[in-house]
């Protein structure tokens, strides 16, 4: 089975479970929009009235999330009154996943029809005068990963509008800038400030040594993580519009007094996951607008 067949067959698995019939005569899903939790995060999940709740072990050829934070699962249903599917966690390279595994649910979400995907994840802070709990839109990635995801053969397939799904495609806007604009709107309307940043993306497992965060720095990063870019990157391909998102939850190696940890991570995504769950209420509505002003 090629790999684009084992993506048409786990996503065909999720639109029967999505399916009405297949949920208790309940509503339909149908949704354009996805999102992706990281770490510690995942209360977003929980804003989600009566979700159809689907664990990624029950999906065919679905990579399992094996880190603390990540718990496993589809969860699907409206959100601020617009129909959404949301990944509780996601997988990473340095758990051992391929790239095409790591990037695999976006192909799948691709696949269900989504037009915009938010991506969330867990950063260490490298500007000066970010601070913990801070959300950051993304305006541009470096990828440090060592890899792509698309090395290998094409699949035009995977394209969700014409014109997309190319050998070579334009990553001049790799994150959305009208979907940034919407985004600000929304923080602002919830009383707080959306910062833009720059992500760079490492492979981890390791935090990163003082003196690249220092090298990272002049490179013109602001935040580092080890995620993010390779779904950006496949999202891309396919013609989905990204938005994404990250919380500063630790100052990076050499800003702060105290070792990194992964448990500081995560419990510094857990103070901010209701305001991000605030946040997601009061944007999905307006990107759905957004989607449709622009079908």
């Amino acid at each position: 089975m090629t790999y684009f067949d084992q993506v048409s067959e786990a996503s065909a698995f999720l639109q029967h479970r999505l399916d009405p019939t297949a949920a208790g005569g309940g509503p339909g899903i149908g949704p354009s929009i996805g999102i992706v939790l990281g770490s510690g995060l995942g209360a977003v999940a929980d804003a989600i009235p009566n979700p159809i709740l689907i664990p990624y072990a029950e999906i065919p050829h679905f990579p399992h999330s094996t880190v603390e934070g990540h718990s496993g699962r589809i969860v699907a249903g409206l959100l601020g009154g617009i129909p959404v599917v949301v990944m509780q966690g996601r997988v990473h390279f340095y758990e051992g996943y391929t790239p095409q595994q790591v990037t695999f649910p976006m192909r799948v979400l691709g696949a269900l029809g989504l037009r915009a995907v938010i991506l969330t994840n867990a950063a260490g802070g490298i500007a000066e005068g970010y601070r913990i709990g801070q959300l950051v839109a993304l305006a541009d990635h470096i990828n440090l990963m060592g890899f792509n995801p698309l090395v290998g053969p094409n699949e035009p397939r995977f394209a969700v509008k014409s014109g997309t799904g190319l050998r070579f495609f334009d990553m001049t806007e790799a994150y959305s800038k009208r979907l940034r604009s919407v985004a600000h709107e929304a923080a602002a309307a919830e009383g707080f400030q959306l910062a833009e940043g720059v992500y760079l993306a490492v492979s981890g497992p390791s935090f990163e040594t003082p003196a690249e965060i220092r090298a990272f720095r002049s490179m013109g990063a602001t935040l580092v993580g080890m995620s993010t870019v390779p779904e950006t990157i496949v999202a891309r391909h396919m013609g989905i519009e990204v938005l994404g998102i990250s919380c500063v939850t630790n100052l990076a190696a050499g800003l702060g007094a105290t070792q990194l940890s992964h448990q500081e991570v995560f419990e510094a995504g857990r103070k901010v996951e209701h305001r991000l769950a605030r946040l997601f209420e009061r944007l999905i509505p307006s990107i759905a607008a957004h989607l449709e002003s622009h079908s």
